[in-house]
């Protein structure tokens, strides 16, 4: 099936894309209990028609919700810190934000990340983009090969399996992208609203520590197709504290 890029009116998230170019994955991503939206970003200008519309959201129904962030345990312990200094084009889009890591519940996803931070394997997220922006949704980025949301590649290979979905969603939580079940690579997530249709489907692995401010103001800047920021929002450096 073709992957549709636009964003209906209710500010639907797009799918979490990841995947060589040379063999494209989407994954669909649950909005709401009568919605699910498929996104690309190499499709431009496709469109839902009505029939998919309906498919998708009948799937979306048999799809049970897990509780959300509010009924669930308090936040595991932060093992590991990572910075981020974000231009973003502007000085109300640009400044750093924290992220504090869960080691002892996912060590292999936090090693992934820390790795990736540091740049100790030649390769990692220092001067990649946010390349998806969703108000009331998400910031995505990390595809440092293609830089749409296509690309990416673990400290472990293309990619590597769901660690566990112990933590849920919340506001402000730090969580993999990835194609489908154990296609983790290196994009990642940080969420502005509480989600919990994600929970079960992506595994997060930290939350904002410090700079919650800035996501909220990068959340607000303009974007266009798919999410994509008009002004590129730049990881001009990063790595751990």
């Amino acid at each position: 099936m073709q992957a549709v890029s636009s964003i209906n009116s209710l500010r639907a998230p797009p799918s979490f894309v990841t995947g060589a170019s040379s063999r494209r994955r989407t994954v669909a991503v649950t909005v709401r209990a009568s919605n699910v939206i498929r996104s690309d970003a190499q499709s431009s200008g496709s469109t839902t028609s009505k029939r998919q519309l309906l498919s998708l959201g009948a799937a979306a129904l048999a799809l049970p919700l897990l509780p959300t962030a509010a009924a669930q345990a308090a936040d595991p312990e932060v093992t590991n810190k990572v910075f981020l200094d974000i231009d973003g084009g502007s000085p109300e889009a640009s400044g750093r934000i924290v992220l504090g890591l869960y080691g002892n519940v996912v060590p292999r996803t936090v090693k992934n990340f820390v790795t990736l931070a540091n740049g100790t394997e030649g390769y990692g997220y220092k001067g990649c983009t946010f390349h998806r922006i969703i108000k009331d949704f998400v910031l995505q980025g990390g595809d440092f090969t293609a830089g749409n949301g296509t690309g990416g590649r673990s400290i472990y290979g293309r990619t590597f399996a769901d660690e566990n979905f112990d933590i849920p969603h919340a506001p402000g939580v730090l969580s993999m992208a990835n194609a489908g079940p154990n296609t983790n690579g290196s994009q990642f997530f940080v969420t502005t609203v509480d989600t919990p249709w994600l929970n079960g489907r992506h595994v997060v692995f930290g939350r904002v520590l410090e700079g919650m401010d800035l996501v909220d103001r990068l959340q607000n800047v303009p974007v266009g197709r798919g999410g994509r920021p008009v002004k590129p929002v730049v990881i001009r450096d990063c790595g751990e504290l």
